[in-house]
């Protein structure tokens, strides 16, 4: 039953897809991250089947684009971009740890955090416009899920900046071994079923979101000394502009 539990958890925390609500205690998150790629999963598979509409009913371009980009806001409800945008605040504030970890806190919206936004939306935008062939929309689409699985290995795997908050509650619930394991062998096929669609395509697309796995380790750790649930979302996000940008480059160069 907690399994169960720990699953619609994660589909109410981090989507709007409508699940069987209940009160829930920490007893029912000890597996909640296990299932955090499955809204990923749905994600893509929402995208996919909207592009490939798109394609038999020759919907024009900007629509294509417009009506992915709402999908991917609308499922998720902003979480992950309301992260994003706190994240950019914060780094680009350039003050000490503790103002940082403040700004974080803020339910202000700042210039730096608009700014980014406007620029990531044309980037991902722009990079999605040149997805046109299936097999890399296939693994475009996968990278929600292994965006998903990245995060989780982050939550349970490096340190917090804070000792409060639901980020920290829902880390302290969780059976880290298992979940670390769980989202390893979750990533692990994810990322094999995209180099099984396209070798080299594959390898570039899944290189890209370790490398942002990379970066935002290195990142998080030097700027706010660990991460916490913003930083987490924009890292969903931050991999998977990478993703797609790789993707789309590579629907021209190989």
């Amino acid at each position: 039953m907690h399994v169960i539990k720990s699953l619609m958890i994660a589909f109410s925390v981090y989507s709007k897809i409508p699940v069987m609500q209940f009160a829930w205690n920490e007893k029912d998150l000890k597996y909640m991250f296990c299932f955090f790629p499955w809204v990923g999963a749905v994600t893509g598979g929402c995208v996919y089947l909207w592009n490939r509409l798109c394609n038999i009913y020759a919907v024009g371009e900007i629509c294509r684009i417009a009506v992915t980009m709402v999908i991917l806001l609308f499922l998720t409800g902003g979480i992950h971009v309301d992260g994003f945008m706190d994240t950019m605040d914060a780094f680009h504030s350039y003050q000490p740890r503790e103002r940082k970890l403040e700004i974080l806190k803020d339910a202000h919206i700042g210039a730096f955090a608009v700014i980014m936004l406007a620029a990531y939306g044309l980037v991902y935008g722009g990079a999605f416009s040149e997805i046109t062939d299936i097999v890399l929309l296939r693994i475009v689409c996968c990278g929600f899920f292994l965006s998903r699985c990245l995060c989780g290995i982050s939550v349970v795997s490096f340190p917090l900046a804070k000792k409060d908050g639901m980020l920290y509650l829902f880390v302290n619930s969780a059976q880290k071994n298992i979940v670390r394991i769980t989202l390893y062998l979750q990533s692990g096929i994810c990322i094999g079923w995209m180099i099984s669609l396209s070798f080299y395509a594959g390898i570039l697309v899944a290189a890209a979101a370790l490398f942002a796995f990379a970066f935002y380790s290195y990142q998080s750790k030097k700027a706010l000394g660990g991460i916490t649930g913003d930083t987490s979302g924009y890292f969903v996000l931050l991999c998977e502009v990478c993703m797609v940008t790789v993707a789309a480059f590579s629907n021209h160069f190989l």
